[in-house]
């Protein structure tokens, strides 16, 4: 949670004003989500008991804020109520909601973190004190914020509802900065771009970390990203034109093989790398996106695509049958259509859902046990977050192993990240490695496509420069943890000497 963004923040002038009808038109839009989403899964006195918590939470919430004001003078209680929102739109369930309209209340309000467990449960409980800064005031401001990054990650372990709400407060937060002084506002965009970017995109939720990002760089670059829509409002004119026959001529063809298509298009939001692109005209700027319903026909609307308009090489990625690093799905492809030369996406309607929420996507199952491992990584490195662990880059690569198994590891990732994907054994006594059948260094970086194998020796011969080789959590973790055991064995060994 946010406490001084959330006590000092401004509605941004493209926000809505505050008022009893928009109040209204919140919480009508919040129980009609939950009821949509989640109402065919719950018995009738079920429901009926999630909508009375709903109503008994909105009322506590509303009483708990009562006198409490942002320094715009807005009403506090709209930030939670905005919150809930946004969870209730990303499929979160009843008790998601009402952690979300009552996550400050502990901090920033006499209310306590039994008296929540007393009126709406343990659940709900949980999720408000992963969201409630940790209060020592034997500590400083910086060892507060780390502690309270540590109680996320392990209360994320146990319910990764956590960090999805906590995405959400960090959301309106930046929406709503503009009274914070331009130095504050600056270091909360720079811990979002830092932080929760990243663990965004290992939770698969991509459109939520492009906001995220996107968001704090308006805040950090005002000037370059007024620069960057001017040109992309200039591009958008200049082709609208031509756009639209495009996209005429490919809903035609779609349709004249009987598929249920949805063409839409996409223009990039502002980040660093788009604005270093711009030269590039559309093809950096702007996506079609296709969507159909089911993974045939994606397929058979590539052919049909590629038919249709001269496919660019070396530009087609399959991430339908090989998911990206962050389970990102769809056909990605470039074609000269007409004058223009496109990016192109196809995917799913259900992909798309999950593309765009990850973990929080109805009909696909999480993969906990690698995010716990991540999780637990974090925790266990130098710092809350070792920023050298957390290299989550969105690109990635995928190796095989020698049996032909894919792993999915992050670009710049060496053989030694690669032996402890495996088994933290096989990373601790490897030697060499084999890559595409040629003897290299541990250290030596793999390429998408490579195949692997890892030779080893009978005792490890771990090194500190080993540190140096590895990029993931997972091995630099554990080289450091066997580097530290050898210390605490090495006879005569005083404490001053250890690193």
């Amino acid at each position: 949670m946010d406490s001084p963004p959330g006590t000092a923040s401004s509605k941004t002038s493209a926000a809505e004003p505050f008022d009893e009808r928009l109040e209204q038109r919140l919480i009508s839009e919040i129980m009609e989500l939950l009821v949509t989403h989640h109402g065919g899964s719950l018995s009738e006195d079920a429901l009926d008991r999630s909508i009375d918590d709903l109503q008994r939470a909105i009322v506590a919430a509303r009483e708990a804020h009562r006198h409490q004001k942002r320094k715009s003078g807005e009403p506090y209680f709209f930030h939670p109520l905005r919150v809930a929102h946004l969870a209730a739109r990303h499929w979160m369930d009843f008790a998601s909601v009402l952690a979300a309209l009552l996550h400050d209340v502990v901090e920033d309000t006499p209310t306590t973190l039994e008296e929540i467990r007393a009126q709406f449960g343990a659940e709900v409980s949980l999720l408000v004190d992963g969201l409630t800064k940790v209060d020592d005031k034997l500590l400083s401001r910086e060892a507060i914020k780390e502690q309270t990054y540590r109680k996320q990650l392990l209360l994320a372990v146990r319910d990764v509802r956590v960090l999805c709400l906590k995405f959400w407060d960090r959301i309106d937060n930046l929406q709503t900065i503009g009274a914070l002084n331009p130095r504050k506002q600056s270091l909360i965009a720079e811990e979002t771009r830092t932080i929760y970017v990243p663990l965004a995109q290992h939770l698969g939720m991509g459109r939520v970390s492009v906001d995220l990002d996107a968001l704090s760089l308006n805040i950090l670059y005002p000037t370059r990203a007024r620069r960057y829509r001017a040109i992309v409002n200039e591009v958008r004119t200049r082709h609208e034109a031509t756009l639209g026959r495009v996209r005429s001529e490919i809903h035609n063809i779609l349709e004249h093989h009987k598929l249920n298509a949805t063409v839409l298009d996409r223009w990039r939001p502002f980040s660093i790398a788009a604005a270093r692109t711009t030269a590039r005209g559309l093809s950096s700027l702007y996506t079609l996106d296709i969507l159909v319903d089911r993974t045939m026909d994606a397929y058979l609307a590539l052919g049909l695509l590629h038919r249709l308009y001269a496919p660019i090489p070396g530009k087609l990625r399959d991430h339908i049958h090989a998911p990206s690093q962050f389970g990102y799905q769809a056909l990605k492809t470039t074609v000269q259509a007409r004058e223009l030369r496109l990016r192109v996406e196809i995917t799913t309607r259900k992909l798309a859902r999950f593309n765009e929420a990850g973990v929080l996507a109805p009909g696909f199952e999480f993969r906990r046990a690698s995010f716990e491992e991540l999780m637990r990584s974090l925790v266990e490195g130098e710092s809350a977050f070792d920023m050298e662990s957390l290299r989550l880059a969105s690109a990635s690569i995928q190796v095989y192993t020698p049996k032909g198994e894919v792993r999915t590891l992050p670009e710049g990732s060496s053989a030694l990240d690669f032996a402890f994907t495996i088994h933290e054994q096989l990373g601790l006594h490897a030697s060499r490695a084999r890559i595409n059948g040629k003897i290299r260094q541990l250290k030596a970086r793999l390429m998408d496509g490579d195949q692997v194998a890892i030779e080893t020796v009978e005792q490890p011969a771990v090194l500190p420069k080993w540190m140096e080789w590895a990029i993931t959590p997972r091995a630099r973790n554990n080289i450091r943890r066997y580097l530290r055991s050898k210390v605490r064995q090495t006879p005569g060994r005083k404490p001053s000497d250890q690193p």
